[in-house]
């Protein structure tokens, strides 16, 4: 699989002055010993990481690896200071490359983007011209956010099955992890392409949630588990997309239909499974690996075109976290501003949020412009995250 190009020297690209504010925020993580410190910082251009193309972000969303980069010891972050925001969704406001006209709407996401290098979470970013996806006719840019990454491994799951056989007629396919994001992207685009999806999930309160994704049927993570005595379950899935890993990735294996395949994409259940050669000898069974990082842009440019073109948008909406006000003063409905991100990134490690938070690094004002110098009517803090100008995670 091809690399990503590497960046081209920062300092040499001269980009006009005008085309970003003076200073602009970010959410910032930085290790401080032992110790994480989260916040909105000001940068400036110089501040960015090289890169052919400058971006203004209208568009960030939440994933589980930004959530990840806020945890002291994390191997995530490969680099302190780091802007998390594995997606991006904005505008070019400054470009080297002709290719990529000033003004065109486009997409980043994966490769280094909020890991080794500053992401989405800030007003700009600026990143090699070899990772930008043009943001495809019919999609918007809040609806493409909405995808993001989760959206992205959904499509790149399903189209790997597909090559390796699955057709809707074949029978159920299962998706675990169902109430995260990929997991209800992976949801709904199955259901949208003709599919008998099962979802499986460990909150069976959002049933009726999943049942309006398109899934036929949901159950339990404890009802993957048939005869566990026995090397191989039953056969049950013509085809599966676990977004999970751990037991459950082990327990899907065991029980796909002979010439099945699991596309494998999480490890939110555990980094290790158990299996034997059984499922592969015996059932002729798959496991395909589902990487989003380095995926070849080509590749990439493609899936987002087949997912403006077939994702059921109205869809898109249903898996956007409307995410309890009462807990933070900057939310919009599905949407936060940079001081927002403490409570849902600890949200997230904790499991809560369903779907997908959005994250417009745009809205961000100043506590003076939102409250006033006096800080009249600036809400408490009410965890170790919400702190309106930093936070020190020990």
């Amino acid at each position: 699989m091809a690399s990503p190009p590497p960046p081209i020297g920062g300092e040499d690209l001269a980009f006009p002055a005008s085309a970003v504010d003076e200073s602009f925020p970010a959410f910032l993580v930085a290790r401080d010993g032992n110790s994480v410190v989260c916040g909105v910082s000001m940068l400036v251009l110089d501040d960015l990481p090289p890169g052919e193309v400058v971006i203004e972000v209208d568009w960030s969303a939440v994933n589980f690896k930004d959530a990840m980069v806020t945890r002291p010891g994390n191997r995530v972050a490969r680099t302190s200071p780091l802007v998390p925001g594995v997606d991006l969704v904005g505008r070019v406001v400054a470009s080297v490359d002709p290719s990529i006209a000033i003004g065109a709407d486009v997409i980043a996401h994966g490769y280094d983007l909020g890991v080794a290098r500053h992401g989405g979470f800030a007003r700009y970013a600026r990143v090699p011209s070899g990772w930008v996806v043009p943001l495809p006719i019919g999609l918007s840019a809040r609806h493409a956010a909405a995808l993001g990454t989760a959206g992205f491994t959904a499509a790149l799951s399903l189209r790997r099955l597909e090559e390796h056989g699955l057709t809707p007629g074949a029978g159920p396919v299962l998706v675990t992890g169902a109430s995260g994001g990929v997991g209800g992207m992976a949801v709904a685009l199955c259901a949208s392409r003709g599919y008998d999806v099962v979802a499986s999930t460990g909150r069976l309160a959002e049933r009726q949630y999943l049942l309006g994704l398109g899934a036929s049927e949901v159950i339990g993570r404890d009802e993957l588990i048939i005869d566990p005595e026995r090397t191989l379950g039953p056969e049950r899935w013509a085809g599966a997309i676990d977004c999970v890993g751990g037991a459950t990735l082990s327990a899907v294996l065991r029980s796909l239909r002979y010439g099945g395949a699991v596309a494998a994409s999480g490890l939110t259940g555990g980094s290790s499974f158990e299996s034997t050669v059984y499922p592969f000898i015996v059932r002729n069974a798959s496991l395909l690996g589902i990487d989003t990082v380095q995926t070849p842009i080509d590749e990439r440019t493609a899936v987002w075109s087949e997912m403006a073109a077939t994702f059921p948008t109205e869809r898109i909406d249903s898996l956007i976290e409307f995410f309890p006000t009462e807990r933070i003063d900057s939310l919009i409905e599905g949407e936060v501003d940079l001081d927002g991100l403490p409570a849902v990134l600890e949200s997230i490690l904790a499991g809560q949020v369903r779907g997908r938070m959005l994250v417009r690094p745009g809205r961000w004002r100043p506590p003076e412009a939102r409250y006033g110098t006096t800080g009249e009517g600036r809400p408490p803090s009410t965890g170790p995250l919400q702190q309106e100008k930093s936070s020190r995670i020990a």
